[in-house]
């Protein structure tokens, strides 16, 4: 069973998968992110959790490392409530391969659904019959349209991660230069997000000399995402840095980097785990990149998906409710609970994670 050998403040580490982005997608991106609206019923903190929880967690897709950890943490957690966790879902992510899992999960009438969306709005008219069905709807990693969900349990501020994306990229290769983003699916709430915050960093003055080419979709296919990346080069072999906000794409990246002429000189960075990333650090094809704990935030979602099902909270602002070994949680507005602030890992400090 998975586990971190380290923690950050006792809370996680972080970031995956979990496009490029127009001023519209992320007005979409920001409605997905409103509230939910509250249950009628009253929260009451001091319910105990309901014994036997049946919790699915419906990932992006199945087989991805990413997820994999994520729901790992996630069923952890099931087990230490006695509840049943378990993961199901489709071994690609496109926008509509979700639904029918939802349907089956209906039928075998789980307690809740804790689902990472490939698109925002696909699921919702599932999510929306579940939620009839008395089925609570919590979003992880990247989030659905506000009526598909009670909460939405975020891995980091998406105004941090995007931000800091583009300050790293930037110390690597002296704020000069041609960059590129590449990203997972073109529909992905949370890419779409954090690349929009990537492009408004940009517009700051100490970013006048870096210019972003190209935004690329590796679609969180490794195979695609390696391609991708030698397309990248082959368009611009002047390219400074790549940023990829997908632990698939950072990795498939890092592959194609380090047995290129490119190594070392095309920087890059982005969100990935520390165990895929490692060999790369160290042979100096990656300076640093970010991620929270991704087991983590799997386990708090599923703490906050029992908290649902069993009346502790009603997804309002400013329910709290507790979650194991990560302590105490609050719900924000619109419907959010964050799990934490991400890490950077570089060579001096990635030894001591294990995740």
């Amino acid at each position: 069973m998975w586990r971190p050998i380290a923690l950050f403040a006792g809370l996680a580490l972080l970031a995956s998968a979990c496009g490029g982005t127009t001023r519209d997608d992320v007005a979409q991106q920001a409605s997905a992110s409103a509230a939910a609206p509250a249950s009628s019923a009253a929260a009451d903190p001091n319910a105990p959790l309901k014994a036997g929880l049946k919790i699915a967690f419906l990932p992006k897709q199945v087989n991805n490392p990413y997820f994999t950890i994520a729901d790992a943490g996630g069923i952890e957690a099931a087990k230490e409530f006695g509840g049943e966790g378990k993961e199901v879902g489709p071994s690609e992510a496109s926008a509509s391969s979700q639904v029918s899992y939802i349907n089956t999960l209906i039928q075998q009438k789980q307690d809740a659904i804790v689902i990472s969306a490939n698109d925002p709005n696909a699921v919702v008219p599932a999510l929306k019959q579940a939620k009839d069905a008395g089925i609570k709807v919590v979003s992880y990693d990247s989030d659905t349209a506000p009526e598909g969900r009670d909460l939405f349990v975020n891995q980091a501020s998406a105004e941090d991660l995007g931000r800091t994306e583009v300050q790293l990229l930037a110390e690597q290769i002296g704020h000069k230069g041609k960059i590129a983003i590449l990203s997972a699916t073109p529909n992905a709430t949370n890419q779409n997000t954090w690349i929009e915050f990537m492009k408004d960093e940009l517009t700051k003055p100490e970013y006048k000399d870096m210019e972003l080419v190209k935004v690329a979709y590796g679609n969180d296919e490794d195979q695609k995402s390696f391609t991708e990346t030698q397309g990248l080069l082959r368009a611009y072999p002047d390219l400074a840095g790549i940023i990829s906000p997908t632990t698939v794409g950072i990795a498939a990246a890092a592959r194609y980097l380090s047995d290129s002429k490119f190594k070392g000189k095309v920087k890059l960075t982005g969100l990935g785990t520390p165990n895929q990333l490692r060999k790369f650090v160290k042979d100096g094809t990656i300076d640093g990149f970010e991620l929270w704990s991704p087991g983590d935030l799997g386990y708090l979602a599923c703490y906050a998906a029992a908290a649902l099902a069993s009346g502790q909270i009603t997804g309002a602002e400013g329910d709290t409710f507790k979650a194991g070994k990560l302590g105490e949680y609050t719900v924000g507005a619109k419907g959010e609970v964050l799990l934490g602030k991400p890490t950077v890992f570089t060579k001096d400090n990635i030894d001591d994670f294990d995740f």
